[in-house]
């Protein structure tokens, strides 16, 4: 019975690792994500700012 203790233990663990891993992944996956929108973001902002100034002087 101990043995199968343990052997559903390290099932579990090793589980619990693996879905942790495959958090992180994610979770790299959606900074890169967050920084390429941050960028984008900028560059929009930019193009209205340019774009208001540009009015502002009509």
């Amino acid at each position: 019975m101990s043995d199968e203790l343990f052997n559903e233990l390290e099932g579990r663990i090793i589980s619990l690792i693996n879905v942790v891993d495959e958090l992180k992944l994610e979770n790299d996956r959606l900074k890169n994500e967050n920084d390429r929108l941050n960028g984008e973001r900028a560059g929009l902002r930019s193009r209205i700012d340019s774009i208001l100034k540009k009015l502002e002087g009509v």
